[in-house]
């Protein structure tokens, strides 16, 4: 199966393609697509992203100044106004490509070693190969998305394709925001789908192919949770 038709198939016949991908695991080509997809999009939203970050340093004033100083505070808003060219570089093409590859390493791992509680079946090549075309879903299309909602507006922390898009009147540095955010429809839909790639490389019925898939959700959301929390506790 060639790379445009796995792609399409991921979409629109997901099940015969990752039965297809479990029998013959491949992803070096479909990793390079999405890496470029959110390379592309972290470059066309990063000044909007530096946008919101400059607004929260500045409603937030008071907390940190009180907490750094205001010679800190002073630093900390001049290198969000005037970023280093070398700085979003390295942000945009090295930093954020490293860190979903080393994601993906990792929840892949976590879906072999629980998969091992319910099958002796399948391999880490395999579980990488499925994770990987599960997230054109996300990182492809749902970026596609979100980017179709940031333009407009000219924000990233006030556009979500998450359950927080039914509360606009929330705050985006509140806990249930944060907490919302992580229900995204478009990662709902990628786990779900990559549950059928689990249950052909485990051999396991769709059932406990779901429950493993969404139990790495879930955990998965709970580290952005937590390190949401951690990241908005400077702010309050």
């Amino acid at each position: 199966m060639n790379l445009h038709k796995r792609i399409e198939g991921v979409f629109f016949s997901p099940r015969p393609t990752f039965e297809g991908l479990a029998a013959k695991p491949v992803w070096v080509d479909t990793l390079i697509v999405i890496l470029l997809a959110l390379i592309a999009f972290n470059f066309i939203v990063l000044p909007y992203l530096q946008k919101d970050q400059l607004s929260l340093w500045k409603d937030n004033a008071a907390t940190l100044k009180e907490r750094y100083g205001e010679e800190r505070y002073a630093q900390m808003v001049e290198r969000t106004e005037h970023p280093s060219k070398a700085g979003q570089i390295v942000q945009t093409f090295v930093a954020t490509p490293l860190f979903y590859v080393a994601a993906l390493l990792l929840q892949s791992l976590i879906l072999l070693i629980l998969g091992r509680f319910t099958s002796t079946q399948g391999t880490y090549v395999q579980v990488l190969s499925a994770l990987v075309h599960a997230g054109l879903i996300d990182k492809v299309l749902g970026n596609a998305v979100r980017l179709a909602l940031v333009l407009p507006r000219q924000s990233v922390m006030q556009t979500s394709t998450s359950l927080a898009l039914l509360f606009p009147r929330l705050e985006v540095t509140s806990t249930p925001y944060i907490m919302l955010s992580q229900i995204d429809f478009f990662g709902l839909w990628m786990f779900g789908v990559l549950a059928l790639g689990l249950a052909a490389i485990f051999k396991i019925p769709a059932k406990k192919a779901l429950v493993l898939s969404y139990a790495v959700w879930a955990l998965k959301g709970l580290a952005n949770i937590g390190i949401g929390l951690i990241g908005m506790s400077f702010l309050r």
